[in-house]
């Protein structure tokens, strides 16, 4: 089998077994609280300070359809880390089972998931947060310093080097997240905790399937 298509192959039931599996903890999980949340949301969708109303953007309705849409954004981004935790394996070599895959998915739990949401937990809808632009350019900047001082952890021996990726670790942190401009009216603190405790737990299984899966399927489709 050509590595490319072995790669693709890996990826896609990966991807599918992992996303639907977030797809059924968010139902569970996170769903419940969206909905409670979005009653703020709503709230201060449909009224402004001068008593005017507000046009309100589309939402997928509540049910099959908004499952249905959580379903394909949860198997593309299963699909997407997949591709790159295959890619990873292939360029580092060796015997790849389930478990090197398992190590690589809480890899990609603490890149992508744990160290960004040390400083920008998830938020609920209507929750005030700072200026998007500014938590994307964050989030970016925590997760390459986070994947790198990781791969520097794996890959080195050297005590400069450890310093260094310690270093890279803690410097987003240092530099602190963006905060909202202004607190207001919004969902409860507990709701909010709620939340976030939520995603985070979900975030965790799906990365542990994503990582074992494509370390299974990538040994599977080995010729």
């Amino acid at each position: 089998m050509a590595p490319l298509r072995r790669l693709v192959l890996v990826a896609l039931c990966a991807g599918v077994l992992s996303g639907a599996f977030a797809t059924v903890a968010h139902q569970f999980g996170t769903v419940p609280v969206i909905l409670n949340a979005e009653v703020y949301e709503k709230a201060a969708e449909h009224s402004s300070p001068d008593g005017h109303e507000h046009a309100s953007a589309w939402d997928p309705e509540n049910g099959a359809e908004r499952t249905a849409y959580t379903l394909v954004a949860d198997v593309l981004t299963g699909i997407g880390f997949a591709l790159l935790l295959a890619a990873g394996l292939t360029l580092r070599g060796g015997e790849i089972t389930w478990r090197q895959g398992l190590f690589w998915g809480l890899a990609g739990f603490a890149t992508f998931a744990l160290a960004p949401s040390l400083g920008l937990p998830p938020q609920v809808p209507g929750a005030e947060t700072a200026p998007l632009v500014e938590r994307q350019l964050w989030w970016v900047a925590t997760v390459v310093a986070t994947a790198s001082a990781l791969a520097l952890f794996s890959f080195t021996r050297r005590a400069p080097w450890a310093i260094f990726a310690a270093v890279l670790i803690v410097l987003p942190h240092l530099y602190g997240a963006p905060q909202p401009l202004a607190h207001g009216s919004g969902p409860s603190a507990a709701l909010a905790h709620q939340f976030a405790v939520m995603v985070t737990i979900t975030s965790f299984l799906f990365w542990v399937i994503l990582g074992a899966s494509t370390g299974y399927f990538y040994r599977r489709f080995q010729p």
